[in-house]
């Protein structure tokens, strides 16, 4: 038998909703490469289509390797239904298209990955308007939201610059305008953070990162209530975007899953070492980790996250030219970006990511022009810090630890 919800967070992971006697005794899903289904009858045919009867009957719509990847998401983020998209913004567009229309307004935090800062700014082409306030003071955006306010969005930690948001004071006061509220997990991933369980409707995953967390896919995932990924499924994703995710590209991120608990307790543990080591550098001016003590939302942090993640956006004294010149003296970290690999990455925000803004609004939405994002990887914390203390200026780096 396939374990229930009642079982532990790493148990769910690797056997929910899958007896591999269903299988043929198969320990492994089986991927299901097909495009379309055969229907046992004319009649039972026209039933999938309208609805009353269960089953699959186009991948487009649904497929058995998706749809158990869609049940092991709503699982983990404590979910009714799960959602998988080819994209993070895959997930996050069709979203949002299946419940905004012209007219209507998305409230957004100040910080933004930078490929959504740019699809909602584009939202105006429809008669949609975004509006981004300061959803750190939940005073900021009960001053803000109006009768046209559909979605408040907001991304906890925010990249590049770690920003956080109390989930359930925003929900809470956004519910009472009658607004859904939308997290991006991407960064904490459902082991850190489960948005749900603090208030809010749906939650999007790029399953690009931490998810699969081996560097070789591209996906998106959404969880929320059955009624609203229904929604998700048949209007954003079957007819508004088709941002379908590919049966192998489930396979792989089930295959992450698996090892998701284990790989983020190693991120967190060594991104806490990182961290600190950095705090310490003359070279280093500033350093954005959730589990600093000085981090100005370390106290919301350690009510809201269990873990403080794999992710630290740091500056350099010198600036962002010194910046630029430390990176490329790295010789294990690489240039990359994404995020939640194994590989240590590090990348450049202003000029990368969020190129998309203009260089005011980054600075408006707390992204310097000389900010670094590092992605800590799962390589031994020793030879993490031996890379990034040959690469910082050598007159003000301090050794790594032996």
């Amino acid at each position: 038998m396939a374990v229930g919800d009642e079982a532990g967070f790493a148990t769910r992971a690797i056997h929910y909703g899958y007896d591999p006697m269903d299988e043929q005794g198969a320990l492994t899903p089986p991927l299901h490469l097909t495009s379309t289904f055969a229907f046992e009858s004319a009649q039972a045919g026209g039933e999938m289509f309208a609805g009353t009867r269960e089953g699959h009957f186009y991948s487009r719509i649904s497929n058995p390797t998706t749809a158990l990847l869609e049940q092991r998401i709503a699982t983990l983020e404590g979910a009714q239904a799960g959602l998988a998209t080819a994209s993070g913004m895959g997930a996050i567009t069709a979203v949002m298209w299946s419940f905004l229309s012209a007219g209507d307004e998305v409230i957004t935090d100040r910080t933004l990955y930078g490929c959504t800062f740019a699809y909602l700014k584009d939202l105006a082409r429809f008669g949609i308007t975004m509006r981004q306030v300061d959803l750190t003071d939940p005073a900021a955006l009960e001053a803000a939201i109006s009768e046209r306010t559909r979605i408040v969005y907001f991304e906890t930690p925010a990249n590049p610059n770690m920003r956080l948001v109390d989930i359930a004071a925003i929900s809470a006061v956004a519910h009472a305008a009658g607004a859904k509220v939308v997290v991006d997990n991407t960064y904490a991933t459902p082991v850190l953070t489960r948005p749900l369980s603090l208030g809010a409707d749906i939650v999007v995953h790029s399953a690009t990162k931490y998810l699969g967390g081996h560097g070789d896919l591209v996906g998106g995932l959404a969880a929320g209530g059955a009624e609203d990924m229904a929604r998700v499924r048949l209007v954003g994703v079957k007819d508004m975007t088709g941002a379908v995710m590919s049966p192998f590209t489930a396979f792989l991120i089930l295959r992450g899953l698996k090892t998701l608990a284990l790989r983020m307790a190693r991120h967190c543990e060594t991104a806490q070492a990182v961290a600190v080591w950095l705090a310490d550098q003359p070279a280093v001016s500033k350093v954005l980790y959730p589990g600093l003590a000085d981090f100005p939302q370390h106290a919301l942090a350690a009510r809201q996250m269990p873990g403080f993640g794999g992710m630290i956006a740091f500056e350099l004294a010198a600036g962002d030219v010194a910046g630029a010149a430390m990176m490329d003296r790295l010789t294990m970290i690489r240039r990359a970006v994404s995020l939640g690999d194994a590989e240590t990455l590090i990348q450049h925000p202003a000029s990368m990511t969020h190129s998309t803004y203009s260089r005011e609004e980054r600075l408006a939405c707390g992204i310097s022009d000389g900010l670094v994002r590092l992605s800590v990887g799962l390589e031994d914390a020793d030879d993490i810090l031996a890379d990034l203390a040959h690469a910082l200026p050598p007159k003000t780096a301090r050794r790594a630890a032996a």
